[in-house]
């Protein structure tokens, strides 16, 4: 395993040296040096300056003609013959997608792995859906250095992730205690507008004019735009090694990152904020990303950042404590995330199979709903049907799962436009092979009711039941095209499942049918701990989509939950939000899902229309079930099952504000919460639980342990 060879590939203008390394440069610097494939490591550049190379590090100086056009061909393809006659296992490349695509056809064998260190779509070789498309096709792996970078890449794709696809954010070495500090103001970075130079610049004067006891350090330059800033304690330096800019950074007591573009990472935030320097940042691109308790502006103007540097000057214990926090709260560690590259540089040269194990049987069940094979199981990790799946195997039940909306898609002919004739002949003639005790559908629509009436004439014994999860109340969603759907086999059911409690609806006839469904968590699905974990990136994480099979936002669609959010984000200014499907930000689905709610701290579950007893999004499972505390409309009754110290229940905005603002500040009782919440739904709402529960209605047989909610 430490034999192989790993060859690195900069952007030509990217320099290998101690004075002027870019972002690139950085990174294979931080993540090399700390690697255990360190010796197998070669590091191909281009710099005039090879006396200033970064040591520690084997390097290769890639000298080619640097005039004309086709600059970036003459650096590949010297790369191309530095290498052809050594053997490079694995060849990483940093932010030029055109050099892999050239470089892939000489050696198409090998492995690849390609770093986004910024937007791809502004990047020759990614610019368009075809290309990135083909990027994930081949290359081994694709590293994003923030989920901004990342949503920037799938914008458009027909997917929203890939496996071979992960985030590893720019990382530091934290410093062991406190700096001593001193009373100065630091900008870092090139002095443009897009930085915001001309932001600080204009709000910096004004400081120290009002403050003769402090000063302000800017370290950069930019040649193609001139600011004449003057005071006599604002110093410029001009550009400085990177190990001296975090020790500027050490001295600092405030570092400002007032960025006007949206940055894809902001490596300068993260450096200040691991020095015990408070940062004011801009909210915008994978800034947010960065550090864990900034101050964030909620306009990106001169006048907003003047205001936010006065507070932090006025107020000695304000700043103090934001800089302890940051310096205990790095997100971002060396260490850490070197350990996470050589895992994956590990899985590539070696592959590991994987056995599963069957279970034992009791009913013979035929459980009928949209597995999601067609939708590449975008909706595992919020799968009812899986979950109620596992939950009967493990109550040793047999299961035949068929995904209705999978059959249709799969088996459209000439004769059978729409697959449904194929669907119902696969029913019935599945039915009669098999002979279940059960048929359990979930939302599957395209059976014919014939049908089913030919199931219940041929198997006198057998039971139809069904469950449904959409809102069914009148001040919801959809609620009559969602009632239809829920009577369509009304005649052929014997009970019902609902997640709305049926003592809320006025419209059931035979409501003796009908039980509430909680929603599910499974041990194997909801496996995490997030109550646990430190360097969560976000405060309160929140998801909302129109119509989960599509699994993108829908144009023109007003969703009633945009007001809220839009009062709760101005209540909210200094709360770090994770929130999608809002201000078209797209929906996370599958493993994003899951990343996404890794790096918050909180979560808000919040349903379209009027919070009605007992029913909630779906997602309320896969928030509490896995440790995060889970803010809920107190509307929802749900304190009938958990109390203030497993769930924290809200009024109204006001109050929810409130409350995000206490819980973000009061991180030990937050995550005792968490904790309490997770193990409080397991408890209640294992699958099962609830697999035995709908057995029980069903079959009328009595279960050991009656529970609150099973009425």
């Amino acid at each position: 395993m430490l034999n192989k060879k790993i060859a690195v590939l900069l952007p030509y203008k990217d320099q290998f040296i101690s004075s002027a390394a870019g972002s690139a440069s950085i990174w294979v610097k931080d993540f090399s040096k700390k690697s255990k494939y360190l010796k197998n490591i070669i590091v191909y550049g281009s710099t005039q300056n090879t006396k200033d190379l970064i040591k520690g590090i084997k390097y290769k100086n890639l000298e080619f003609n640097k005039y004309g056009f086709g600059k970036n061909l003459n650096y590949v393809n010297k790369f191309v013959n530095s290498i052809s006659d050594q053997h490079v296992d694995l060849i990483e490349i940093h932010n030029r997608p055109s050099y892999l695509i050239n470089i892939k056809s000489y050696f198409p064998e090998k492995n690849y792995i390609l770093v986004f260190h910024n937007n791809p779509q502004t990047l020759e070789g990614s610019r368009s859906v075809k290309e990135r498309e083909k990027l994930i096709n081949i290359c081994s792996k694709i590293i994003f250095v923030s989920n901004w970078v990342k949503e920037k890449f799938f914008q458009g794709l027909r997917i929203k992730n890939s496996e071979n696809c992960e985030i590893i954010y720019p990382s530091i070495d934290p410093i062991n205690k406190m700096p001593k500090k001193e009373k100065i103001i630091t900008f870092v970075g090139k002095l443009n507008h897009s930085k915001g130079y001309d932001l600080f610049g204009k709000s910096i004067i004004k400081i120290l004019n009002e403050h003769e006891d402090w000063k302000a350090l800017v370290i950069g330059d930019e040649p193609r735009e001139k600011y004449n800033f003057f005071h006599p304690r604002l110093k410029l330096i001009g550009w400085v090694p990177h190990f001296k800019t975090l020790k500027f950074f050490e001295k600092s007591s405030i570092t400002v990152v007032p960025s006007t573009w949206e940055e894809p990472f902001g490596r300068t935030a993260l450096e200040a904020g691991s020095r015990g320097s408070s940062v004011i940042l801009s909210k915008i691109g994978g800034l947010v990303e960065t550090i864990s308790d900034g101050f964030y502006l909620k306009k990106i103007n001169s006048q907003e950042l003047y205001k936010n540097l006065k507070k932090l000057i006025n107020s000695k214990k304000l700043r103090v404590n934001n800089q302890i926090k940051l310096l205990s709260n790095v997100l971002h560690k060396t260490k850490t995330n070197t350990q996470r590259i050589d895992k994956m540089r590990q899985e590539l040269f070696f592959t590991k199979n994987i056995n599963v194990n069957s279970n034992k049987k009791n009913f013979k069940i035929i459980n009928i709903s949209n597995f999601g094979s067609r939708l590449n199981y975008r909706l595992y990790y919020i799968s009812i049907a899986k979950k109620l799946s596992n939950g009967l195997i493990r109550k040793n039940n047999d299961v035949l799962n068929i995904s209705d909306r999978d059959v249709t898609r799969y088996n459209k002919t000439v004769n059978d436009l729409n697959g449904t004739k194929y669907l119902n002949k696969l029913i019935l003639d599945t039915t009669m092979n098999y002979k279940p005790d059960l048929l359990l559908l979930g939302h599957a629509y395209d059976i014919d009711l014939n049908t089913l009436y030919e199931i219940k004439r041929s198997s006198k014994n057998i039971k139809i039941a069904q469950w449904f999860e959409d809102h069914l109340h009148e001040e919801g969603p959809d609620y009559k095209s969602n009632r239809s759907k829920l009577l369509k086999y009304d005649d052929v059911i014997d009970h019902n499942f609902i997640t709305t409690h049926p003592s809320s609806l006025n419209f059931l006839r035979k409501r003796e049918n009908f039980n509430y469904l909680p929603i599910p968590v499974d041990k194997n699905i909801e496996n995490l701990n997030i109550s646990k974990e430190n360097d969560q990136i976000s405060d309160v994480f929140f998801s909302m989509s129109h119509g989960v099979n599509r699994g993108s936002l829908k144009k023109n669609k007003i969703d009633e939950r945009n007001d809220f959010i839009n009062k709760l984000l101005d209540k909210c200014p200094n709360i770090n939000f994770d929130i999608y499907g809002f201000k078209n930000k797209e929906p996370v689905w599958a493993n994003d899902f899951y990343k996404a709610i890794c790096n918050s701290k909180m979560a808000l579950n919040l349903s379209r229309g009027k919070a009605i007893k007992y029913l909630t999004s779906n997602r309320i499972a896969s928030l509490v079930g896995n440790g995060l505390l889970t803010f809920v409309d107190k509307k929802t009754k749900l304190d009938n099952f958990f109390n203030k110290n497993e769930m924290v229940f809200y009024n109204s905005v006001e109050d929810l504000s409130d409350k995000i603002n206490f819980y973000k500040n009061n991180d030990k009782t937050r995550r005792k919460i968490g904790d309490n919440g997770k193990k409080k739904y397991f408890k209640l709402f294992d699958c099962e639980i609830v697999a035995e529960f709908i057995l029980s209605k069903i079959f009328q047989f009595k279960i050991k342990q009656k529970l609150d909610w099973m009425d």
